[in-house]
């Protein structure tokens, strides 16, 4: 692009509020809009963070001055929104998940391949730490070729918001429609994407009925779900989304990857690392590495388990393996470093996608790769659903060069 980037943020609900402020003084950024179909949320944000409104997603496609979107709308609104806004010329950032059906991914793949505009998925669980230290030593040859790994995002239905619990059509989603917390860290990881997919999924029987036929828009029943996936490079992965259970925290995370000369396991603050030898294996432990750096200011309290399970330090602290990361952010975030969250990488995210959008490349989280992670989830809820029938996994190919 030539100019800075005039960005609509669609949808104003309590995620789109850790964004709006880093698009607003990121230097890449002229300005921000904001928009919901509620006017009154739109009212608050634009009181709150000094920004105009704008009426509609409609206009703000057909704004000539507007050449970006960011879609945090409800997810399964995020495919056809994207797609919309890619057809109307515009780049598009949006929250997870990419698509709720698979065609939808394809199609904004095709798009972008046809257009030459930039979409990022704003995965989260990409830069988080425990992704970032397996993917940065697979890449330099610690573990050799990937054989297993395991990832998951075990997120209670009980600590979601109120408002979204509310909301009974789109509360009980199927946990593969929102799969890629688990499938972009250790695909990313592994270099490598999915080709074949087989799954299980629990039956909700809970009082409050969000899992049930006939309440939620998709007539889903399961809570939690679990897969095995067969990827391109030989290796396998288990992925697991889940919504009812006893568990909090850290809720995205690779809790093993192994290769043929190392492994990597990791239980809610502990992360090790093994490597073969012509002897045994050395062990080390690389926790200060991984975790974020206030968690490790505090791990000799008495009650640093107790938090870490309770997801104190895991928002806006950066953690050691991040470092090289967060030399490239521009200043004004530095300065504003409490203005983050999900394991300290909102600014990334931001970043990254302003980068991509202005100077014309590839953003890290590119339509290719969203798709690599976001079909293989939608596949494993249709393999659930036929008691653990295995579904080959269509791919999108690597993105141009």
């Amino acid at each position: 692009m030539a100019k800075k980037l005039n960005l609509a943020i669609i949808g104003c609900g309590s995620f789109a509020s850790s964004f709006i402020t880093l698009f607003k003084i990121h230097p890449l950024v002229e300005k921000v809009y904001v928009c919901d179909l509620i006017r009154e949320r739109a009212a608050t944000y634009s009181k709150k963070y000094e920004v105009p409104i704008i009426d509609t997603f409609e206009d703000a496609l057909a704004s000539p001055e507007i050449d970006s979107v960011a879609i945090f709308a409800e997810r399964h609104l995020h495919g056809p929104l994207a797609i919309k806004a890619l057809e109307a010329g515009k780049h598009v950032y949006s929250a997870v998940p990419m698509a709720s059906e698979v065609h939808e991914c394809q199609q904004i793949v095709e798009i972008v391949n046809r257009t030459g505009l930039t979409y990022m998925m704003g995965e989260t669980c990409y830069y988080y730490p425990s992704s970032m230290f397996c993917r940065f030593n697979f890449q330099k040859g610690t573990f050799g070729k990937f054989v297993y790994g395991e990832a998951q995002y075990h997120h209670d239905i009980m600590h979601f918001s109120d408002a979204f619990r509310a909301d009974k059509k789109t509360a009980g989603v199927p946990p593969f429609f929102y799969p890629t917390h688990s499938t972009a860290m250790l695909l990313a990881a592994a270099d490598s994407y999915c080709t074949r997919v087989v799954a299980f999924g629990y039956e909700d029987s809970e009082e409050d009925g969000l899992f049930r036929k006939g309440v939620n828009l998709w007539d889903n029943t399961f809570s939690n779900s679990y897969s095995l996936m067969k990827l391109a490079n030989g290796g396998t992965a288990r992925i697991n989304e889940c919504r009812r259970i006893g568990y909090k925290a850290p809720s995205s995370y690779v809790s093993s990857f192994y290769g043929t000369k190392a492994g990597y396991q990791f239980n809610n603050a502990q992360h090790c690392l093994t490597e073969h030898t012509n002897t045994g294996v050395i062990f080390t432990d690389v926790s200060d590495q991984v975790n974020p750096v206030e968690m490790t200011a505090h791990k000799n309290d008495p009650d640093f388990k107790s938090k870490v399970a309770n997801h104190t330090w895991q928002w806006n602290s950066i953690a050691p393996i991040q470092d090289k990361e967060y030399e490239r952010i521009p200043e004004c975030f530095k300065k504003n470093h409490t203005v983050n969250g999900h394991m300290a990488s909102h600014q990334l995210l931001v970043d990254d996608f302003c980068t991509a959008t202005f100077f014309g490349k590839l953003p890290p989280v590119n339509a290719w790769l969203a798709a690599r992670w976001t079909i293989p989830g939608l596949l494993a809820h249709q393999s659930a659903l036929q008691n653990g029938q295995p579904i080959d996994v269509p791919d999108c190919g690597n993105p141009p060069e």
